[in-house]
C-alpha cells in the first residue's frame, strides 16, 4: 500500500473495508445468542448480551430472563453498544476520508483516536459480561463463552489494530503522496 499510495485505486479503500467487516462482526456480537452456551449435551442454558435462557428438560422449552433487570447487565450491554456505535462512526468518516481525493491526514489520525475509544468500551463490556454473569447467575452444566463472544472480542481487537494504522498512517505522508525520490544505490566510477 506504501509502494504505491493511496491513490492506487485497490489500496486505497483497504482500511474502510476492514472497518466495514468489523462493523458486520460487531453487529453479530450484538445479535447473537452465543454468548454463553452449553458445551455438552444436554444443552441447557444459552445466554446472550440481552438475555439468559435455560431449558430444565431434554427438548422442553426455553425459559428466557432479561438481564436488563441486572445493573451490570445493562452497564455491559451500554458499554459494548456504545463501542459500536462508535465503531460505526469511525467507519462513516473513514469513508469520507477516502473518498476525499485530497487526503487530510490528521483527520485520518482523529479516526485513529476514535477507534482507540470505541476499544476501550467495548473491552469494558467484555470484560464486565463474564465477570458478573458467572457471579451472579447461577450455571447449570458445564457452560463456555462461545462464538457470539468471540466475535466481540474480535471486533474489540480490530478496534485496537485499525486504531494503530490510522494514526501510524500519516507518518508515511511523504511516502503515500510519491513526494520522496527514489534513491539509487548505484554509484558511477
Amino acid at each position: 500500500m506504501v509502494k504505491y499510495g493511496l491513490d492506487y485505486t485497490r489500496c486505497r479503500w483497504i482500511l474502510p473495508l476492514l472497518l466495514g467487516i468489523g462493523v458486520i462482526f460487531g453487529i453479530i456480537a450484538l445479535a447473537g445468542r452465543g454468548w454463553l452456551e452449553s458445551q455438552t449435551l444436554p444443552y441447557v442454558q444459552q445466554a446472550s448480551l440481552w438475555e439468559n435462557c435455560r431449558r430444565f428438560q431434554q427438548g422442553g422449552e426455553w425459559n428466557c430472563e432479561s438481564l436488563m433487570g441486572y445493573a451490570w447487565g445493562r452497564a455491559a450491554a451500554a458499554t459494548y453498544l456504545v463501542g459500536f456505535l462508535l465503531l460505526v462512526i469511525c467507519f462513516a468518516l473513514a469513508i469520507i476520508a477516502f473518498a476525499i481525493d485530497t487526503l487530510r491526514f490528521n483527520f485520518i489520525r482523529g479516526i485513529g483516536g476514535l477507534l482507540f475509544v470505541a476499544a476501550v468500551f467495548s473491552i469494558m463490556g467484555l470484560v464486565i459480561y463474564p465477570v458478573k454473569f458467572s457471579s451472579e447467575i447461577e450455571m447449570t452444566g458445564i457452560n463456555m463463552f462461545s462464538w457470539a463472544y468471540g466475535f466481540g472480542w474480535t471486533t474489540a481487537i480490530m478496534e485496537i489494530c485499525l486504531g494503530f494504522f490510522f494514526c501510524c498512517l500519516p507518518n508515511y505522508e511523504d511516502q503515500i503522496l510519491g513526494n520522496v525520490k527514489p534513491t539509487y544505490f548505484y554509484s558511477s566510477p
